[in-house]
């Protein structure tokens, strides 16, 4: 029989399928029945032949239905997440992870919290730091200037049960903590150290108080990181603040110039006044010793001076003479007839002759007899001392 069969499903015989539309008819009646329509069977062409319900359906109805409703409280936890089961609105147990249960509704419920979530709030701005907003991000600091600051601060949960019964908005909250901590800090320290050099030591200590806030309203948030977008000037008044930071800059590049001038000077003038010392005490102990010298040679001529008067004063004359006039050029003057006939100087002919007397060409310079040569030499230096023992007597 074909399912296009008109016949399809009046088999008495029960050789078919079943009737579909008569067992979506026994269905619905049954559950007419179950609901209280004590008429519903009643309603339609071909229902009052249908069978009511007995009471051995309806207990496995209620059954099934209790099942249903008892396998409705069993729940996952993922790793990441803590599950808090509440009893009529109270808590009563924190689950870890993997697979729970718990009494179902309305008797119990859970609340997921996933606390390996990291959440960010900004502080002076929405989204994008030129998204400003003026009401959180102006700020005093405390040398009564104002500064505009943006920032961001990252948080995640670490106890869900605080979370979820002493916090109504905790995006919120930690917004309002970090601004309060913000002010706080900005307010104790310079513009200059906020903006510049001081900046990690802000957020910082900034993190430290927005901490112990969270923590004194049992929020069951810990703050991760507090990261700053942007710290200036406010924009009106940002032209007369860079005039001011390049003039600041100037001073500082002259005050280092100046340094290093002064470096370079007075290490130079200590090292110039150190050697003036030096040559000083140098020069005075060489007249010292010299002093000295001559004070012990001068001793020691008194003491031959005594023993032999005449010889040591000749002696003494001839060695300053001898000092003297090795030192100057010499010649010999002819005075007995009166006239200053001017002489070949002495050093002058001694020299010549020595270099006559060591030059060595043959054949320019004749032949000649050394020993007559060094004996004319000799005539001529010991006429000369001659001549000048007899100008030194007459003048005597």
């Amino acid at each position: 029989m074909g399912l296009n069969d008109p016949q399809w499903g009046n088999n008495k015989n029960n050789s078919g399928p079943p009737d579909l539309e008569e067992l979506l008819r026994k269905l619905k009646a049954q559950v007419a029945i179950l609901l209280g329509d004590k008429g519903g069977a009643n309603k339609g062409g071909s229902g009052g032949n249908m069978p009511k319900l007995g009471s051995g359906g309806v207990g496995l109805l209620a059954v099934i239905a209790v099942l249903i409703w008892l396998g409705s409280g069993f729940y996952i936890v993922d790793a990441s997440q803590r599950g808090v089961v509440l009893r009529f609105g109270k808590q009563v147990d924190v689950t870890m992870a993997g697979p729970r249960w718990h009494m179902p509704y309305p008797v119990e419920t859970v609340e997921l919290v996933n606390l390996s979530q990291v959440r960010t709030v900004e502080v002076g701005y929405r989204e994008n730091v030129k998204n400003k907003v003026a009401k959180e991000s102006l700020m005093l600091t405390d040398d009564e200037n104002i500064i505009d600051i943006q920032f961001a601060v990252q948080y995640f949960l670490r106890d869900p049960a605080e979370y979820l019964f002493n916090n109504r908005n905790s995006d919120e909250n930690v917004r309002q903590a970090a601004e309060t901590a913000i002010r706080e800090v900005v307010g104790k320290n310079k513009m200059d150290f906020v903006l510049y050099e001081g900046r990690e030591a802000v957020a910082a200590n900034a993190t430290k108080l927005i901490q112990e806030i969270l923590d004194r309203y049992k929020s069951g948030i810990v703050i991760s990181k507090l990261t700053m977008q942007n710290a200036q000037p406010p924009e009106q008044v940002q032209a007369a603040f860079d005039d001011a930071v390049k003039a600041g800059q100037d001073r500082e590049r002259q005050k280092n110039e100046g340094q290093a001038y002064a470096n370079d000077v007075v290490p130079r003038a200590k090292g110039t006044a150190a050697r003036l010392i030096q040559e000083s005490e140098g020069y005075k102990q060489s007249v010292i010793a010299n002093a000295e010298g001559d004070a012990s040679r001068f001793k020691q001529i008194l003491v031959e001076y005594e023993k032999a008067p005449a010889v040591t004063r000749d002696r003494m004359y001839l060695d300053m003479m001898s000092q003297v006039m090795g030192n100057i050029s010499k010649v010999m003057v002819d005075q007995k007839n009166g006239n200053s006939l001017l002489y070949l100087p002495l050093d002058k002919l001694i020299e010549s002759s020595r270099t006559s007397g060591a030059a060595v060409d043959a054949p320019v310079v004749p032949k000649t007899d050394p020993v007559t040569s060094q004996g004319n030499d000799n005539n001529a230096a010991q006429r000369a001392r001659d001549s000048l023992l007899s100008r030194d007597r007459e003048a005597r």
